[in-house]
């Protein structure tokens, strides 16, 4: 297969642990199967700033917690044919909606993660982006297609939803995902 002939598929890592870029990576020698059908056009593995145009399939992983990252997922999702929540973060907003219990300021947030914590030198941040008002998962933003849940999802997930998805066929998720 050509690279001309393969599936585009990007993955983008917004706010969250990279536990489920670590689970795609998980699919071990599998990922030597999928290297021969996918092309891989953008990831936090690559050195790629922009998102590019045309691709097939996008695995999202994390909440959106500030405005860079909502800019993101709608480049995403203008670009994409299918763009899938990866993640309990990005299904649920999971971890880092916890934040969501604080009272809700850019100043409140960056003061209890920057300053109030720490004991040695603490310092501000000055090149942050906006802070949303609460974190969200992906679907309250854009339109997503699949959702692959999981804290983080297993690599036999990932990989099925992917294999299906490079088959042609829909992904049954029934009793196959779990939460957490």
């Amino acid at each position: 297969m050509t690279e001309a002939t393969k599936v585009r598929v990007a993955t983008m890592w917004l706010s969250g642990c990279s536990g489920c870029h670590m689970s795609f990576l998980d699919q071990d020698e599998r990922l030597i199967d999928l290297a021969q059908k996918i092309q891989l056009v953008y990831s936090p593995i690559a050195d790629i700033k922009k998102f590019p145009e045309n691709v097939d399939v996008t695995l999202v992983e994390g909440a959106l917690a500030n405005d860079h990252q909502v800019e993101d997922v709608k480049a995403a999702r203008a670009n994409s044919k299918i763009l899938i929540s990866l993640g309990d973060c990005a299904v649920t907003g999971n971890v880092t909606a916890l934040r969501n219990a604080w009272p809700h300021s850019d100043k409140a947030i960056i003061e209890k993660a920057y300053l109030d914590k720490t004991l040695l030198n603490p310092q501000k941040p000055t090149d942050v982006p906006k802070l949303l008002v609460k974190a969200r998962p992906l679907h309250e933003e854009v339109k997503v297609d699949f959702f692959i849940p999981g804290c983080p999802p297993s690599a036999d997930l990932i990989n099925y939803v992917l294999t299906e998805l490079l088959a042609g066929r829909t992904p049954k998720m029934e009793g196959r995902s779990r939460y957490g």
